[in-house]
């Protein structure tokens, strides 16, 4: 027979569940680089810019244009990196509540 107290309780469990995997996104973070090491950068899980790091021989005027695409080359790779550990993260935090059914994907409701 179904039970409707016990299906509620695990529905609770999990909103618990995913709400705490949520929040420790925040904690999860991700470098990455771009020019060889020239721009890093680091994003957290919640895909937030923590930090820029410009190694000192590429700051000059004549460089600019070269900077700034190697700023947005190694953000944008970042994201890519803290997106997969993101969605390996809340997968792992809600594997023992939240049923496998395939082509169902949590990761796509935290974008």
């Amino acid at each position: 027979m179904f039970d409707m107290m016990k299906m509620m309780s695990q529905i609770k469990k999990a909103q618990e569940s995913m709400k705490n995997a949520q929040e420790e996104l925040k904690g999860i973070t991700e470098t990455s680089e771009s020019g060889a090491g020239l721009v890093k950068a680091t994003v957290n899980g919640k895909k937030e810019v923590i930090s820029i790091e410009i190694n000192q021989s590429i700051l000059n005027e004549k460089d600019k244009e070269i900077t700034q695409d190697l700023i947005v080359a190694a953000i944008n790779k970042a994201l890519k990196d803290i997106d997969i550990k993101s969605k390996e993260h809340i997968k792992n935090k809600t594997k023992d509540i939240m049923p496998n059914i395939p082509g169902f994907d949590l990761g796509k409701m935290f974008k």
